[in-house]
């Protein structure tokens, strides 16, 4: 055992009842070094974290050594750990929107912490924090400091959190999931701030994450877990170069940032099949990257199944001082059996405008033509019988789908309210269209009867798009469907989607900020930015030759799909 180690965790263990969410894990980090935790969504990584911050709730349990500049962690009481948290080991979580206290300003908050373990009065420890925003490059930080965490954009938030978790110099930094909820050009730039700040103040870092681009680009070291267990530990461009597990292997191949230029009419996505913890099989099966015969006609130009021209959305301004334009005279089409893909960084438009192609959001000006019918003049009495060939797929399937109603309750209720067999009429039709529509995402029959939280996040995801194909559309509007995924999920979602589209003859209008998902699963590609499609082109070309800054700046910030040199 290195005494250059800062962090030494052995045989650590974190139980819930009979639940081991954590089983056994070991590993190191030494000063100065970046270790990443990668894995999937309840693999344990979190509860990892926590438990080296002696932060699990009740009823958890902790065992095991955990060991930080020589200190037994575990046994320490709980005074002591409190000095140790904030000051000598800080934790950056994943959602700063509800890791910031909404009623206090971001100045406050930070000089709380800074007060709590340094000796400032209120007026030193502002302008610390004024320094501190500085540092983690907030734009105008002596303003910034009474601003409010809902008065400031996600990449802000996170910065505000570093700043907090940075403020007094801690020697090991925590970072569970830091980025996952940002788009990339963001995501890009606080991952640089994390380096640059690692090398200033000289600490450690723990960097939680599911994305392997970016453990690539920011890590030396990696441990892989599933299941509760390390299953893999290597140097970054050892493991990249030659992974030892199977599991490891399925990560990497699932990765779309690292899996080279990719197309869906070429190939189906790797999968990581695996069993149930609740029944005891925590056995996987990993199928290859392996080629597709994708024998659907080729979209063409003629008579467009949907044509936006010079669509216009305003908004009023909260304060009512005019008005906001959030949707810029777009025009574009999509034929039929074609997949359109829609990037841009949040606030460009991107969710604005599908709403508003749904007539879910008030159009200015322009027209939205389906089938040859502008959309923008009809009342909803009109509108009605058309909106069933337009559905969507929502970024969140948990918050999308009600709570209280069964699955089949939920299916049901969509075709009856869209005229299939009548409301309170014939339920047996219904029935017998909806577990065709579960088989055909992959859902057992069993499924009707099951309530949206007694399903994983994929699971759920794959009754949104049920709800939605139950009512055969013709376009399918995808907002971000993939990004609230795990990779191996993702890549069972987007090969679902594509053989839909194959079987079924869908459209798609797919909405990303993901441009390597977008570069998978895109015929043509629209950039957007501030509003306006400001680059359009085939889904080879925009990534070959991008004409505009921005596209360019996009691509740019995509995590490398090979280790850093600084890694070897």
């Amino acid at each position: 055992m290195s005494e250059a180690n800062l962090l030494q965790v052995r045989d650590l263990r974190v139980n819930f009842g009979a639940h081991q969410a954590v089983r056994g894990v070991d590993f190191d980090i030494a000063q100065g070094e970046t270790l990443a935790l990668v894995g999937e969504s309840g693999c344990g990584k979190s509860a990892t974290a926590l438990s080296l911050m002696r932060l699990v709730p009740a009823p958890g349990t902790v065992t095991g050594s955990v060991r930080f500049a020589g200190r037994e962690l575990l046994t320490l009481a709980p005074r002591e750990m409190r000095e140790i948290r904030g000051s000598q080991i800080s934790m950056i979580f994943q959602e700063p929107m509800t890791s910031l206290n909404p009623v206090l300003s971001i100045g406050a908050q930070i000089a709380e912490t800074l007060r709590r373990h340094e000796s400032l009065s209120k007026q030193a420890a502002l302008r610390r924090a004024a320094e501190l925003l500085d540092l983690v490059r907030v734009p105008e930080p002596q303003r910034r400091v009474s601003d409010y965490p809902h008065e400031l954009s996600g990449g802000q938030r996170q910065r505000v959190m570093i700043a907090m978790a940075v403020a007094c110099r801690p020697r090991l930094l925590i970072a569970d999931e830091p980025t996952t909820a940002l788009d990339v050009t963001i995501q890009a730039r606080i991952l640089e701030l994390l380096d640059e700040l690692k090398r200033e103040l000289s600490m450690s870092l723990l960097l939680i994450t599911h994305d392997l681009g970016v453990v690539a680009q920011h890590a030396d070291r990696v441990a892989v877990m599933l299941a509760g267990q390390k299953v893999e530990e290597a140097r970054v461009e050892t493991l990249f170069a030659a992974p030892a597990h199977a599991y490891t292997r399925g990560l990497l191949g699932a990765s779309l940032n690292l899996s080279g230029e990719i197309h869906y009419r070429d190939w189906t996505l790797p999968e990581i099949r695996r069993g149930s913890r609740e029944d005891g099989d925590t056995g996987f099966n990993v199928t290859p990257l392996a080629p597709r015969t994708f024998d659907a006609a080729t979209p063409t130009a003629d008579a467009p199944l949907l044509s936006v021209d010079r669509l216009t959305v305003d908004y009023a301004h909260r304060h009512g001082k005019g008005t906001l334009r959030a949707v810029d005279g777009v025009s574009f089409d999509i034929a039929a059996g074609e997949t359109v893909g829609l990037v841009g960084e949040s606030g460009c438009g991107k969710s604005t405008l599908s709403r508003a192609i749904l007539r879910l959001a008030p159009v200015t000006d322009g027209s939205i033509r389906l089938q040859g019918t502008d959309l923008v003049p009809l009342a909803e009495r009109a509108l009605r019988p058309l909106r069933r060939h337009v559905q969507m797929v929502f970024q969140d399937p948990y918050a999308s789908l009600n709570p209280r109603r069964t699955v089949g309750e939920i299916l049901d209720t969509v075709m009856a309210v869209n005229g299939i067999g009548g409301i309170g009429g014939d339920r047996r039709t219904r029935r017998v269209r909806a577990l065709a529509m579960l088989d055909r995402v992959g859902l057992p029959a069993a499924a009707l009867a099951r309530y949206p939280h007694e399903f994983s996040g994929g699971q759920r995801q794959r009754i949104g798009i049920a709800r939605a194909l139950v009512l055969e559309p013709a376009l399918l509007i995808c907002d971000e469907p993939v990004s609230a995924l795990d990779v191996s999920i993702q890549a069972q979602i987007l090969n679902l989607l594509v053989e839909l589209k194959r079987d079924l003859g869908l459209a798609y209008l797919f909405i990303s900020h993901d441009l390597s998902v977008v570069r998978y699963i895109a015929d043509r590609v629209h950039v957007m930015h501030g509003g306006r499609i400001v680059e359009s082109g085939d889904h080879r070309d925009i990534w070959r030759a991008p004409r505009h800054a921005y596209t360019r700046a996009l691509l740019d910030a995509i995590p490398a799909g090979r280790p850093n040199a600084h890694a070897a």
